[in-house]
């Protein structure tokens, strides 16, 4: 197989510091690696009697394998921060960054002498992305994922999400946040601070369900007959059959004769094709799939 093409190194020579644990910093960071950046982070001692392999970053402590994979190629420093050695450490790491990622409150970062006016008199190049829970005077509020995908309306029934949707919405507005930084720059020469809030990225994922896009009985919420999950024989089958050649087609391998895109709103469209559907395995929708260009995949049960 032939290699892929080696990704440009659009911030080669550009320096990131984090002092950011959990995931959304870690990665933000690690995509900022992938673009050419050199990363450092530094993380905090790990607690006292700690098992092997946990580190100061609690996210080594929920899961190893996560921790693992978004640091390959991020050096890590150890430092208590809270302590003059670990102060002097920082300085000199600041002293080469170009921006500076940290996910504390404003009042930790404070007490850590990292507040916005503090840092900029000392570094006037250095930009900050500060990534909090929710923005201006709900910032040292305490929260997590569940509870800003709650306050959005995305946590439906007793289940979990499915994953950390706000936490990986937040890592990239943070990188976003620090290209926007490094371009500002570069323009001004001076260093920029930018906030990232997981509850606004909570709240950008919830758009098209607050535009109604999204609800029960709406084309993308269930109410369209191609684009819903079905059970097949052995598995389940999701359906994204939505556009009107998508669904011209779908049509066709149910035995429906096509007439309009409303008719995939009808409750007799959603019983054909549900029947067809159970009717087949897995394979063999993948196989109809690639034959009459359909979108879907396949899942067990």
């Amino acid at each position: 197989m032939a290699a892929l093409p080696k990704q440009p190194q659009a911030l080669k020579g550009v320096r990131i510091l984090s002092l950011s644990l959990n995931l959304p910093g870690p990665a933000a960071l690690l995509r900022l690696k992938r673009m050419g950046a050199r990363c450092v982070k530094i993380e905090p001692p790990a607690p006292a009697n700690a098992p092997a392999g946990i580190t100061g970053d609690p996210m080594s402590a929920y899961s190893r394998t996560a921790y693992d994979a978004l640091h390959p190629g991020i050096r890590i420093l150890v430092a208590d921060l809270k302590t003059e050695a670990g102060q002097k450490q920082l300085q000199r790491e600041l002293v080469k960054a170009d921006v500076l990622l940290t996910s504390f409150r404003p009042s930790a970062l404070k007490k850590l002498g990292l507040g916005w006016s503090s840092l900029l008199s000392r570094y006037p190049a250095l930009s900050m992305v500060a990534i909090v829970g929710a923005p201006g005077a709900r910032a040292d509020a305490p929260g997590h994922d569940l509870t800003y995908l709650a306050e959005n309306d995305l946590v439906t029934g007793l289940d979990l999400p499915a994953t950390l949707y706000a936490d990986m919405g937040g890592a990239l507005m943070a990188v976003e946040a620090v290209l926007q930084a490094l371009l500002l720059q570069r323009q001004t020469g001076r260093g920029h601070r930018f906030e990232v809030a997981l509850s606004e990225a909570a709240a950008h994922l919830a758009k098209p369900r607050a535009w109604g896009l999204t609800l029960p009985g709406t084309s993308i919420g269930g109410g369209h007959a191609g684009y819903r999950v079905y059970p097949c024989r052995d598995g389940r089958v999701a359906m994204a059959a939505l556009e009107p050649h998508f669904a011209k087609s779908l049509c066709a391998v149910a035995g429906l004769v096509w007439t309009h895109p409303a008719m995939m709103m009808a409750p007799t469209t959603h019983q054909a094709i549900a029947h067809c559907v159970a009717a087949c395995t897995c394979s063999e929708w993948q196989r109809l799939a690639v034959q009459h260009d359909i979108p879907l995949h396949t899942l067990p049960n």
